[in-house]
């Protein structure tokens, strides 16, 4: 079965951070806040991990959002309306709880981290919950889907880096505010690991503020999705390793080895800066030959 691209659209001005709704019945009637699918475009691609960013059961449909930052994700964004991926495998990973809190939940997004913050806001805010939104990227063209989540928000707040759009700062210089005026009951950060990191920090605990339990999401190197290749483990703060495709994404951000976890994301940076310059080698001379032939 191939899976259809029906919708694709670019997010934001940096021409780099796509969106895209694929035909996937049977994924679409199962998928959840919190889950996430594998994807393999081609019979010569590698294997990557993408968050859903929201699902239609009706129309059989999930959308993703991707930012190009290697071969898979720039051939990825190749791909126009009609084209086919070859595997798309999925829903993987647990669903987060979803409940009724006594106090606010707030949920922060940073870059293409906040596609996967949508469902999840969504699903809590259905649950009856306050949900305290906070955005950030490093500029406003990064910058995508705020109204989506402002309608599921009963507080949406603005963080670019360059001050181009809302407060100039990171994340959790609202966050320490918003934990410093009010009770919460539970934060979710995705984004970058550097972002998650301090957002834990931020929520473990000290003398000005109080601990707050949070969830972060580990989007890390996977090729089964099921436990056994070991690509996504990590390691946690007490001694132990866990697995990011069975254990989460979504895990106990204050167990987190961050520091680990960040040493081990960058193992294979020289290999896919590699695989990228090729790729747009074997691209430019195929443009080439294509301008010689005409």
């Amino acid at each position: 079965m191939l899976f259809e691209i029906l919708e694709k659209k670019e997010l934001g001005t940096s021409g780099i951070v796509f969106e895209m709704v694929v035909l996937t019945p049977l994924i679409a009637k199962k998928a959840f806040a919190g889950n996430f699918i594998l994807l393999r475009i081609n019979e010569t691609g590698e294997r990557f991990p993408l968050t859903i960013a929201d699902y239609d059961r009706e129309k059989g449909t999930i959308t993703i959002i991707f930012q190009v930052v290697g071969k898979s994700t720039k051939l990825l964004s190749h791909l126009e309306v009609g084209d086919t991926i070859l595997d798309v495998v999925g829903p993987l990973g647990n669903e987060i709880h979803i409940k009724k809190y006594e106090y606010p939940v707030v949920i922060i997004g940073g870059g293409v981290g906040i596609a996967p913050c949508y469902p999840q806001a969504k699903e809590l805010k259905e649950a009856g919950n306050k949900i305290i939104s906070i955005l950030g990227a490093r500029n406003t063209g990064l910058l995508f889907w705020k109204d989506r989540m402002s309608s599921v928000s009963d507080e949406l707040i603005i963080c670019t880096d360059d001050g181009s759009e809302g407060i100039k700062g990171v994340v959790t210089v609202p966050l320490t505010e918003i934990m410093k005026r009010e009770k919460i009951s539970i934060v979710i950060a995705i984004g970058p690991l550097i972002m998650m990191k301090f957002v834990a920090l931020t929520t473990k605990g000290s003398d000005d503020l109080p601990k707050v339990k949070t969830f972060v999401s580990l989007n890390t190197i996977m090729i089964d999705g099921t436990g056994m290749c070991g690509g996504c483990r990590f390691s946690t703060l007490e001694g132990g390793v866990q697995f990011a495709c069975v254990d989460g994404p979504d895990v106990d951000g204050h167990i987190v080895d961050f520091n680990n976890l960040l040493k081990r994301a960058n193992r294979f940076i020289d290999q896919e800066k590699e695989s990228l310059e090729c790729y747009d080698e074997e691209c430019r001379a195929l443009e080439k030959h294509k301008s010689e032939a005409t």
